[in-house]
């Protein structure tokens, strides 16, 4: 399915992450005990960095900006799940993204907001339209930000965790254009000329 208008380009199904392998890296990170969680991500994050440079650090410096620590926790276990679960979806189909496919994602994901603030009519959100691309991150991300209103209430700050929230939108279709296809695999009209 696409939309009538959007300048978010088609993700491939084979780039897409299942939700059972959001369950996966899920449970592997929350199924440790604390210190075993701790020596862990600061693996995982050694992996990120190296795997993905660019994303990295695209990625750290927006959630070293000011901001609440509850807020960058959130960001920072976000941007490693999905990171993960690109990593183990994809392996070795995942190419690393360059500092220019991320400002060109960036480019493409307010130009779209750019369009759908122009209609009116338009019932969907930029949101929407990568909950469509990516269905499980997507579900997992919305869950981990809507506990997080939750949980701070009133307390929240709703300009910082949309500030995270455009960032993981980054990564995730940052790292969906960068899932090489499969040999032999058919593409649509629409994912080729993506």
């Amino acid at each position: 399915m696409w939309i009538r208008k959007s300048s978010i380009r088609p993700v491939p199904a084979f780039a897409r992450v299942t939700a059972g392998t959001v369950d996966k890296v899920r449970e592997s990170l929350l199924s440790d005990s604390d210190e075993e969680v701790e020596a862990g991500l600061d693996e995982y994050f050694d992996d990120f960095e190296q795997v993905q440079p660019a994303l990295y650090a695209a990625v750290s410096g927006a959630l070293e900006e000011p901001m609440d620590e509850t807020t960058r926790a959130l960001g920072y276990f976000l941007s490693l799940v999905v990171w993960l679960a690109f990593q183990d979806a994809h392996g070795r189909a995942l190419k690393s993204v360059s500092t220019d496919e991320i400002r060109g994602t960036t480019e493409l994901l307010e130009f779209d907001s750019q369009l759908r603030a122009e209609d009116p009519t338009d019932p969907l959100e930029t949101d929407d339209v990568i909950t469509m691309l990516q269905p499980a991150l997507m579900q997992f991300v919305h869950e981990q930000i809507q506990a997080a209103l939750e949980d701070q209430g009133s307390s929240a700050n709703l300009d910082e965790l949309q500030g995270v929230y455009k960032v993981l939108m980054v990564e995730l279709l940052s790292l969906s254009y960068a899932v090489s296809a499969p040999i032999g695999f058919p593409l649509s009209k629409a994912e080729a000329q993506a």
